[in-house]
């Protein structure tokens, strides 16, 4: 299977990655963190939440790994290396901690970089997890129109390899990786307004559009959807993110 990133690269969804921070999307992972620890970031994208790591374990070592090396600052005090999730440029057993923040959705083979975060690991080390359940998002009212818009979003993120609801099943995943103590935990969080949401989903559905002419009708009815939700009146918009804590 082919595999992307469905929300791309453009300049407001790097924009929207670089306000990323680690007190709202790594909380959980916070109070794993000590001084002098070793920390990988895999997925780090514009690497914001990677670099709020660095106070926290100082004289230790973060390392930002994203296959878009594009992303990354053009200064920071943060390292970072282009890399994939299959197969990390970090030697076996070397890693503390391992993060990773809105990854698992995008991976046509979790299991595969769930083993491959697993081998960089040390013993003991630390697996902290942040993966989006969009089955469980909360969307009020959720019209025929929000349903259909998000119909035809959740087919862009399979189409480019990903799974929409993989943080139903994270878990699950982490579990068969040969990891043990799993945590989970489901957290809401308003990443956008109801609108914003709308608008965002528009725009991804008219760029697959002129893109591609596969699944074109389903596409376009979804994106008139969107349309529609968009001019609406205003609603409520709550993602689901399923936070996973597991040791090697």
């Amino acid at each position: 299977m082919l595999e992307g990133y469905a929300p791309g690269f453009s300049d407001d969804v790097l924009s929207m990655m670089s306000a990323r921070s680690a007190s709202d999307r790594a909380a959980f992972v916070l109070r794993s963190l000590q001084p002098g620890m070793r920390v990988l970031d895999v997925g780090c994208g514009p690497g914001s939440i990677t670099r709020d790591f660095v106070p926290v374990v100082g004289e230790g070592l973060v390392l930002g790994i994203d296959a878009e090396p594009g992303q990354f600052p053009a200064e920071s005090t943060v390292d970072f290396v282009a890399g994939s999730a299959y197969a990390l440029p970090v030697s076996s057993e070397s890693v503390d901690l391992v993060f990773a923040h809105g990854l698992i959705e995008h991976l046509a083979r979790p299991a595969e970089a769930l083993r491959e975060m697993r081998r960089v690991l040390r013993p003991g080390g630390v697996l902290a997890l942040s993966t989006s359940d969009w089955s469980r998002a909360r969307l009020r009212p959720k019209t025929v129109n929000v349903v259909a818009a998000l119909r035809g979003h959740y087919l862009l993120r399979r189409r480019a390899g990903g799974d929409p609801f993989a943080g139903k099943h994270v878990a699950s995943l982490v579990e068969q990786a040969g990891f043990r103590d799993v945590r989970t935990h489901a957290r809401f969080r308003p990443d956008m307004g109801y609108r914003d949401l709308a608008r965002y989903v528009e725009s991804r559905l008219d760029e697959a559009l002129s893109a591609s002419s596969e699944d074109r009708d389903q596409l376009a009815s979804a994106a008139r959807s969107a349309w529609a939700w968009s001019h609406a009146g205003d609603g409520e918009f709550s993602q689901c993110w399923e936070e996973v804590l597991a040791v090697k």
